[in-house]
């Protein structure tokens, strides 16, 4: 499939790597369909590119490289959405919001995008109950310093 994208331009994908949205996204719920882009050289950082709106895409990460002791609970109906993966075929990532410069730039935390990796259907879930935010520092600053 040709997609146009937010920062590659057009590209194929195949169509086996499409994911699966059902319900959309928070704030995007006619968005159904996306594609993992990875981007060159950098295995820490993916685009999560809509297949139909070219201007829609979100800078993700794994989660776990920035915080590593970050932990939660999939609630019975995101999991049954999902397809009821096993612990093996999750794959959690986080939306960033990118600021200029870089080291300010942040995680959401607070509504991971969980995709089950065998049958390519994802969710963004929103954590209830919890103190994780949507803006966490990816970065941390030394003690002492103000950025």
């Amino acid at each position: 499939m040709n997609i146009q994208t937010a920062y590659h331009g057009n590209i194929t994908v195949n169509d086996e790597e499409l994911l699966s949205f059902p319900h959309g996204v928070p704030g995007f719920h006619d968005e159904k369909q996306f594609a993992l882009l990875h981007l060159e050289d950098n295995e820490w950082f993916q685009i999560l590119q809509s297949t139909v709106t070219p201007d829609l895409a979100f800078i993700t990460t794994n989660p776990f490289l920035f915080f590593p002791e970050y932990d939660f609970e999939l609630d019975r109906a995101s999991l049954d959405q999902l397809g009821n993966p096993t612990t093996g075929n999750i794959q959690v990532l986080s939306i960033l919001t990118v600021k200029d410069p870089f080291k300010k730039s942040t995680a959401n935390l607070q509504a991971p995008v969980i995709i089950n990796t065998a049958n390519k259907r994802g969710k963004q879930v929103i954590l209830t109950d919890t103190n994780y935010r949507t803006h966490h520092p990816i970065l941390a600053q030394p003690a002492g310093k103000k950025g």
